[in-house]
């Protein structure tokens, strides 16, 4: 394996539109619905719902009730109980996220204020 994990971002138009964050880890893709989509603002947190897991050869499907909405990698920059800090590396260059463990199957995905490549 060379190191890299994929993830894939699938936008679903049934039964309610969502998207589902997918992430590689173990073998298999760790999901969550986002019910809004990612975060593009770090002021505007998305709620984001633990699903079951997929497995891998989930990562390229695409089918009438379901598209691609970005896919590439993903690094991780940090991890505890609570929180999963990381990197996805997509088509419109990398962005860090922070996923919010709020309890149950309930997440917040944040987008933070320090963005590769980005100074201020």
């Amino acid at each position: 394996m060379t190191g890299e994990r994929r993830f894939v971002l699938h936008d679903h138009r049934k039964p309610r539109p969502h998207f589902d964050l997918r992430l590689e880890e173990d073998g298999v893709l760790r999901s969550w619905a986002v019910p809004r989509g990612l975060p593009d603002d770090p002021a505007h947190d998305r709620l984001a719902v633990a699903v079951e897991d997929h497995d891998l050869d989930h990562v390229d499907v695409e089918d009438e009730h379901k598209s691609i909405a970005d896919d590439g990698t993903w690094e991780e920059h940090d991890r505890t109980e609570r929180r999963l800090l990381f990197s996805l590396h997509g088509r419109r260059g990398p962005r860090r996220y922070a996923l919010i463990h709020t309890g149950g199957d309930q997440w917040l995905l944040h987008l933070t204020k320090d963005q590769p490549g980005i100074r201020t």
